[in-house]
């Protein structure tokens, strides 16, 4: 059933990046990341009388994407050379300190997705059926501190064996990625070697990670015309849509 699904014949077990890959949610948060930014640098430049340089479509691709929200955070104030102190979890949202800025961005994201809900990609629900029916485990593998409300909203909890997520890699003290070990606690929860595994990455750094951890095939989804970035950071095909790699006939 694996050469139905467009992946090796070895494999045994399915590890999904979620916002980007499974739900348009990517969209949000970057729109949060930009907001929350632009503030921020907005607010500094009349403080300072420095120019104002807004937060761009390359900054997030570069800097922020796939990353968990403070290691993002920090990655593009370290790009602009700003020095925050991290502050603590419980700074008021959009304080100066890297905490402050972080929990801004995750109240905007999580206004967005109480407000408008969530829209999957699907094909790429397809694709996990699919697999489901094949009887391979799947696993959600995602830097969101947010992706049991997303999964719930989108009403695909019931279609994952496990879930490793921003909360469960601080409790574990699994580092983010590009580091590989989110996806390998995945693929030991699901009980598949990684050699065995395949994982399913928009984002730059979630391909890296993937790359990095020798998992068995890396799926590259180009959702903003990136396709060259995600061969150049590891991915061994790369598709627009988990439809694509669907043999239904």
């Amino acid at each position: 059933m694996s050469s139905a699904l467009g992946v090796p014949d070895s494999t045994r077990g399915l590890l999904f990046d979620l916002d980007g890959v499974l739900t348009q949610t990517a969209k949000q948060h970057a729109a949060a990341w930009k907001l929350m930014f632009d503030e921020f640098l907005a607010s500094r430049a009349r403080a300072t009388g420095e120019p104002f340089v807004p937060f761009s479509p390359r900054d997030y691709d570069a800097y922020v994407d796939g990353k968990p929200r403070m290691a993002g955070t920090l990655s593009f104030l370290q790009s602009r050379q700003i020095d925050l102190p991290a502050g603590t979890p419980d700074d008021p949202p959009g304080a100066p300190t890297v905490h402050g800025l972080s929990n801004r961005k995750n109240d905007l994201v999580l206004d967005v997705i109480r407000n408008q809900g969530v829209t999957v990609y699907p094909g790429s629900v397809r694709y996990v059926q699919a697999a489901r029916a094949a009887g391979l485990p799947t696993a959600v593998v995602t830097s969101s501190a947010n992706a049991e409300e997303v999964l719930n909203a989108a009403g695909l909890s019931d279609l994952f064996d496990a879930r490793v997520d921003g909360l469960v890699a601080a409790r574990e003290g699994l580092a983010g990625k590009p580091a590989p070990d989110t996806f390998l606690e995945g693929a030991r929860l699901i009980g598949v070697p990684p050699d065995k595994a395949v994982v399913f990455e928009d984002a730059l750094a979630g391909v890296e990670a993937g790359r990095a951890g020798n998992f068995g095939y890396v799926v590259g989804v180009d959702r903003v015309g990136q396709a060259d970035g995600l061969r150049a950071h590891g991915a061994d095909v790369v598709v627009d849509d988990l439809a694509e790699l669907l043999d239904e006939s």
